[in-house]
């Protein structure tokens, strides 16, 4: 591949990365909003209706004045799709790259991302590992940005379970989640990642949070159930809402073994897809 396509490649891939950004900030998926207001016309709480009146005017304020959601922007976290037979350049990782240092200084964006020790910021949300890219193949070449705060980040949990517990995930999630209490800023959605490896359940679970969340079957319905019986509520004040989804994701693991992730997600569940302008890419 020679050097000018190369940089087509970036330049188009930032441009993508940078769009998918800036709709995630500011709006919510369709699928979500839906589901959030589903939630407030069942809430019987005047606690919570209230906590709702706030979420859906913060919302509204966001749209109109053209600014992030939350004040915590989030880590980024992108999953991209390439057609079958498309070079796996560096230059999908860099784009992705240029277009979170263009997103955090035009939105703008809160740098979040830190060294592990020093803690010293690097000011434009990139570093070592940041943003993660995963790429994978797709029908179509696209972006998805998924900014993911630290509050519901920080209560998230791994457990290496024994194959005899089966019976004791949705007890196991629910625990976990009265333990995070009001913490991961509820009502939340919980992506559950069973099965794989120590770390794929982990991705599992994180890649289940862009599932869509008209629909959830028997398992996850049982779950969502039991978190809501908890009555934790939107930001923790009580209520009859404590997650409005759950997704599960699975994978085959050893017969030894039983991984389980839980990814917390705060009501600010936020994820965009952008299709990459191709033109002139391909013969």
């Amino acid at each position: 591949m020679d050097a000018s396509m190369t940089e087509l490649i970036r330049r188009r891939v930032a441009d993508a990365a940078f769009e998918a950004i800036r709709l995630a900030e500011l709006e919510l998926p369709g699928d979500y909003l839906a589901a959030l207001k589903n939630a407030r016309s069942l809430e019987s709480r005047d606690v919570a209706q209230r906590e709702y009146e706030n979420i859906f005017e913060n919302l509204s304020d966001a749209k109109r004045l053209s600014v992030s959601i939350c004040q915590d922007t989030g880590m980024h976290i992108f999953y991209v799709t390439v057609p079958e037979g498309f070079p796996m350049t560096r230059a999908i990782s860099d784009g992705i790259r240029d277009g979170v240092i263009r997103a955090t200084k035009e939105i703008p964006l809160r740098p979040n991302a830190v060294d592990p020790l020093t803690r010293k910021n690097s000011g434009d949300n990139v570093g070592v590992g940041a943003p993660a890219v995963h790429i994978s193949i797709g029908d179509k070449f696209t972006v998805t940005a998924m900014p993911k705060g630290g509050g519901s980040e920080n209560m998230s949990r791994m457990y290496m379970l024994l194959p005899s517990q089966t019976g004791d995930i949705k007890k196991i999630v629910t625990q976990t989640v009265l333990e995070a209490g009001g913490r991961p800023c509820p009502p939340l959605v919980l992506g559950i990642g069973i099965g794989g490896t120590f770390d794929s359940a982990p991705a599992l679970a994180k890649e289940a949070l862009l599932l869509p969340l008209d629909n959830m079957d028997e398992f996850e319905r049982e779950i969502c159930d039991s978190v809501n019986r908890l009555g934790i509520g939107p930001m923790g004040l009580g209520g009859d809402t404590t997650c409005i989804a759950v997704k599960v994701k699975k994978a085959h693991c050893h017969t030894a073994s039983l991984p389980l992730a839980v990814n917390i997600q705060c009501w600010v569940n936020r994820h965009a897809t952008v299709e990459v302008d191709t033109e002139g890419m391909f013969p």
